[in-house]
């Protein structure tokens, strides 16, 4: 399991959103986003971590490291 640190989330409806886009991404399985850590875990088999950085900033939040 890899972690993302995700900056900007603040409610349930945050998470659900994060969620789902990394979830829309071919490789990425087992995901979970943690409100209280503001972290994003994901099982991933191959996605460049460049392409998941993408996919949260686009839909408005800021990813860490």
């Amino acid at each position: 399991m890899e972690t993302l640190k995700v900056k900007g989330m603040s409610c349930e409806h945050c998470v659900a959103s994060v969620k789902k886009a990394l979830e829309n991404i071919p490789g990425l399985s087992q995901v979970k986003v943690n409100l209280q850590t503001g972290e994003a875990s994901f099982a991933n088999a191959g996605v460049e971590r460049g392409k998941i950085r993408e996919a949260i900033k686009k839909i408005g939040f800021e990813p860490g490291d």
